[in-house]
């Protein structure tokens, strides 16, 4: 089970300094309103990593999950080596903080707002509530509720290559595929909404994949968990030699459904 990537939360490599992390920290909130959900993603990023014992406890267990993938996987798990915490004196977490509010496809920018329509952003003040980094980690006996979460996730993260995805030379196939993944009800909105890219993609030539970054549960309630996912979207088109990669925030509503979760709607905003 995959964990958030902090470090790609705010566009660091893992062996960042502290004043590197700090600097991200701040270009990332600096344009944010005190009410938007992704001041509190930031923030947690920020508070993580800026705290030297909580990023080395950070930093280990995403080794030990990332072992743990690769023993299931059949593979030798993998010694994952992270740079000791910075050995400047203790910063304190991000100001921010304690300010901030409780709380393989193309889709393009216009389809995506058309669809955010479709869910009313959610305050991200259980951000966290899945476990010490926003996800259950392997063989952990965690309880019912939060392995319901996790499972909620690991559907979400499933969903998103296929829901957000496409290729302009089998289309119908990516359609199917797509609609496999969504509630009956949102199936039939996300099908007016494709016809329209379907339309479009062969004279574009348009091929877009999708790489889920992170992901975090945002809210939820006894029906329904909003899961955000952090995704890379490599998009070519005709004429491009070399992809253009989007970065965006996706919350996915997953909904229980004869014991498998779907997506029974979403909500895109670009991550910069």
């Amino acid at each position: 089970m995959s964990t958030i990537d902090l470090y790609a939360v705010l566009g660091v490599d893992a062996h960042a300094s502290v004043d590197e992390i700090r600097a991200a920290w701040k270009r990332s909130v600096a344009d944010l309103d005190p009410t938007d959900p992704k001041l509190n993603v930031f923030n947690q990023a920020g508070a993580v990593l800026l705290d030297p014992a909580r990023r080395e406890k950070y930093d280990a267990e995403v080794a030990a999950a990332s072992a743990a993938t690769d023993a299931d996987a059949g593979a030798a798990p993998v010694a994952e080596t992270k740079p000791a915490p910075p050995t400047s004196a203790p910063v304190s977490a991000p100001e921010a903080v304690a300010k901030a509010p409780a709380a393989a496809r193309e889709v393009p920018t216009g389809l995506l707002a058309v669809v955010g329509v479709l869910l009313v952003a959610a305050v991200l003040a259980a951000i966290f509530a899945a476990g010490p980094i926003g996800r259950a980690l392997p063989d952990r006996g965690v309880p019912a509720s939060e392995q319901r979460l996790g499972d909620a996730v690991t559907a979400a993260e499933k969903a998103a290559v296929p829901v957000l995805s496409y290729d302009y030379r089998h289309m119908a196939q990516d359609e199917k595929a797509a609609t496999a993944q969504m509630t009956p009800d949102f199936a039939k909105k996300f099908e007016s909404l494709f016809a329209l890219i379907e339309q479009n993609a062969p004279a574009t030539q348009s091929v877009v994949a999708v790489q889920v970054v992170g992901s975090a549960v945002a809210d939820s309630t006894a029906k329904t968990v909003d899961v955000l996912l952090f995704v890379n979207r490599p998009t070519t088109k005709k004429g491009q030699a070399d992809p253009v990669v989007y970065k965006d925030f996706v919350t996915f509503t997953m909904k229980a459904s004869d014991g498998h979760w779907l997506v029974d709607s979403l909500k895109a905003t670009p991550a910069a």
